[in-house]
């Protein structure tokens, strides 16, 4: 594929995308994906906090 027909192609699923984005935000569900984002963004920073200290107390009794 040439690099002009990869532009294309990249071109027209930016524009799909950006098209989804746009129809979910101006949509009635907007509140509803906002919140599960939302929900979904503090369950994954909660699961990475208690990994890294987790990681943090492994590492002090491996030196220690």
């Amino acid at each position: 594929m040439s690099n002009s027909s990869k532009a294309v192609v990249s071109f027209i699923v930016g524009a799909a995308v950006g098209v989804a984005v746009g129809y979910f935000l101006n949509s009635d569900k907007k509140d509803e994906l906002v919140g599960k984002l939302k929900d979904q963004t503090e369950r994954l920073r909660v699961k990475l906090r208690k990994k890294k200290d987790q990681f943090h107390d492994e590492l002090e009794n491996e030196l220690a």
